[in-house]
């Protein structure tokens, strides 16, 4: 029987661990930039002509 490699099931849990946790800070930024108005003042301005 193979022996497992448990070097590359930790990897792979700590790689989990963090995408999750880069995908619920993205979601907190996105989150609170739908609520504040200023959000959209990083857009550079729209000219009128």
């Amino acid at each position: 029987m193979a022996k497992p490699n448990f070097e590359f099931q930790k990897r792979q849990k700590e790689l989990e661990k963090k995408r999750k946790k880069e995908e619920k800070k993205q979601k907190k930024l996105d989150r609170a930039a739908a609520q504040s108005p200023s959000a959209d003042s990083t857009a550079p301005p729209a000219e009128s002509t």
